[in-house]
């Protein structure tokens, strides 16, 4: 399963990759700005340094930082429940975590 594939570990959610809402390429803050711009309520990621780059304070998209060995298939996958348990609860403008598989 491609690494494209993450998006259907959330079927009760409506996630898309950056790569299909045609956010590929974009960094940090105009990623921000471009998916809120696009209705998206959260983004996740694995990107370690977005904690230390951006703000969500103040803005209507939240951040799911993700804390994962790799950007892998076989390293997300075991992360889904924990995801799917902070996206529950996560506010605008939140940035939260998940931590690595135990």
């Amino acid at each position: 399963m491609p690494a494209l594939d993450f998006r259907h570990s959330f079927p009760q959610r409506d996630a898309h990759t950056a790569e299909w809402a045609g956010l590929k390429g974009r960094k940090n803050g105009d990623l921000l700005r471009s998916a809120e711009a696009a209705g998206y309520d959260v983004l996740l990621t694995v990107d370690q340094a977005m904690s230390h780059q951006q703000r969500s304070a103040g803005r209507k998209i939240s951040i799911l930082l993700i804390r994962s060995r790799t950007n892998q298939l076989e390293d997300l996958v075991p992360l889904s429940d924990s995801i799917l348990q902070v996206l529950q609860s996560i506010e605008p403008g939140q940035m939260a975590e998940v931590p690595p598989a135990s």
